[in-house]
């Protein structure tokens, strides 16, 4: 009951006239920065920081907390409609909401994408409001062996359950680790895998690899596959609102993909982008149509945007409660936080607990804000499928190539974007699953200093890897998906050769 009354005093509080027009002007601002692509929620809660100089803190928090909850959303609009995914959380909704599109439901795609932001959102608030002690607690047994055998199961299960052949999608892996690597070694200062180019030493941008490989990829395909059915227009057809098989295929996609991407936000550094990949996996692993993903399955779009929105509120938790940031986003909420002389931690809730609550609160506002803000937009928002092809390629290529440029303000990015772009074309030939390869790249930093981390905890002593029971059970999960992606292929092709299952 004490939670529930603190949370009451806190839409006290949030339910006022200027903290609603915070929310408001943070979602509206968030949505518009998720759909430009380079341009994350923290790079523009960054922006925000001066204004806490001049306002109080719940109004600056609100509007920061909007911001990264309308960028989750606006994220989908560019994936679904362009197959340009601004974000890395928005690659997996890219995979089946563009399929989508091109069969004429981009509007069914983009209100689920909506109604499962909501869903998760505000799941992953409730468990926020309720959970963040226990779930803390839970999250602080997670050392650098424990995250490195996470991070190992995950790119199995990408490199095992995206593709038709684990082989290619352990190549696919091992292509993103590779460029994960280029650039400077932060222990020992020495540049790697940059061949002498001096662009290179800051490393590569995973916005570029993947707007290379989605955005560009998908032109280039465009252009030399238009004669097997491309047509003129990327048409809008059908109803723009969910069927009722479009519910019955969602709604359980919805509750099982809040509680992963809840729990991944919960993991500092792991957040929406392995939240998404994990819901989506799930729910093709627990689809009686597995076929259907990566062909436009509405379950594996509203699954990959439920459980990027239901991480932004576990990401909140070890920053209120243990004062380390979730995602990068996080990160700059605990500056925008010590800003104000407000130190995160275990005390949190009870020193300035009026803050706290009147930022939890206005949590579930900008939920129901943005759902109202963009549910009536679909229509509009879908009639850029009206754009002919011709029109619409030019359009996807300038907004990847504006994009790129606008991380580092630098040409290099640019013309990375189209290597990548050649490469995503190359890979889509040899049906090399792309995912998988965007996500080595995502992970493969943070894999490489938690396995140094161990190692120096360790004094070098390789078996800490299984001698802790979680690291141990990550990399048992690992090589279950081995083994049964060996036989299961086994099997299909003793059936496509008329034998009998082995």
């Amino acid at each position: 009951m004490d939670a529930v009354s603190l949370l009451l005093q806190g839409f006290h509080s949030a339910w006022t006239v200027e903290h609603l027009v915070s929310a408001f002007l943070g979602c509206l601002l968030g949505t518009v920065v998720g759909i430009l692509p380079g341009i994350g929620p923290s790079t523009t809660v960054a922006l925000l920081l001066p204004i806490a100089f001049t306002v109080e803190p719940s109004f600056a928090l609100i509007m920061m907390c909007g911001v990264y909850l309308g960028a989750m959303y606006g994220g989908s609009l560019t994936s679904v409609l362009l197959k340009v995914p601004g974000e890395a959380s928005s690659v997996m909704t890219a995979v089946d909401g563009f399929e989508m599109a091109k069969q004429g439901r981009a509007g069914p795609a983009l209100a689920m994408s909506a109604i499962g932001s909501f869903v998760g959102g505000t799941l992953s608030v409730v468990a926020l409001t309720f959970l963040a002690p226990l779930v803390a607690e839970y999250a602080l047994a997670f050392g650098p062996a424990e995250y490195f055998s996470l991070m190992i199961a995950a790119l199995v299960m990408a490199s095992t359950l995206l593709g038709r052949d684990g082989v290619k999608g352990v190549v696919a892996v091992l292509l993103g680790l590779a460029v994960s690597v280029v650039g400077t070694d932060l222990q020992t200062g020495v540049p790697r895998v940059t061949f002498g180019i001096t662009q290179l030493l800051s490393g590569i941008d995973v916005i570029v690899v993947l707007m290379g490989l989605f955005g560009v990829g998908e032109v280039l395909w465009y252009l030399t596959h238009r004669e097997e059915g491309a047509g003129e227009r990327l048409a809008i057809r059908g109803r723009l609102w969910p069927t009722l098989e479009d519910w019955g295929r969602s709604w359980l996609a919805m509750l099982r993909a809040s509680v992963v991407g809840f729990f991944a936000g919960v993991l500092p550094g792991s957040g929406s982008s392995l939240g998404s990949l994990l819901a989506y996996t799930v729910e093709q692993r627990s689809s009686r149509h597995p076929e259907r993903f990566g062909k436009g399955a509405i379950e594996g779009v509203t699954a990959s945007e439920t459980a990027n929105n239901a991480a932004t509120g576990g990401a909140l938790i070890p920053m209120l409660t243990l004062g380390i940031p979730g995602s990068g986003t996080t990160a700059v909420l605990l500056t925008a936080l010590t800003m104000y002389g407000i130190q995160p931690g275990p005390r949190l809730m009870v020193e300035h607990a009026d803050v706290v609550w009147s930022v939890i609160a206005s949590l579930y506002i900008s939920n129901v804000i943005l759902l109202v803000l963009n549910l009536p937009l679909i229509g509009l928002f879908t009639r850029i499928l009206d754009i002919p092809v011709r029109f619409l390629m030019p359009l996807i290529l300038a907004i990847a190539a504006v994009g790129a440029y606008s991380l580092e303000n630098s040409f290099s990015d640019v013309v990375l974007l189209f290597l990548f772009g050649f490469l995503g074309y190359l890979m889509r030939l040899g049906e090399i699953p792309q995912v998988p390869m965007v996500l080595g790249v995502l992970l493969g930093p943070r894999m490489e200093q938690s396995l140094r981390q161990a190692a120096l905890l360790s004094n070098g002593d390789f078996t800490v890897f299984v001698r802790h029971p979680i690291s141990f059970a990550f990399l048992a999960l690992a090589v279950v998906l081995l083994v049964w992606d060996w036989l299961s292929r086994r099997r299909k092709a003793a059936r496509e050769a008329g034998g009998a299952p082995a």
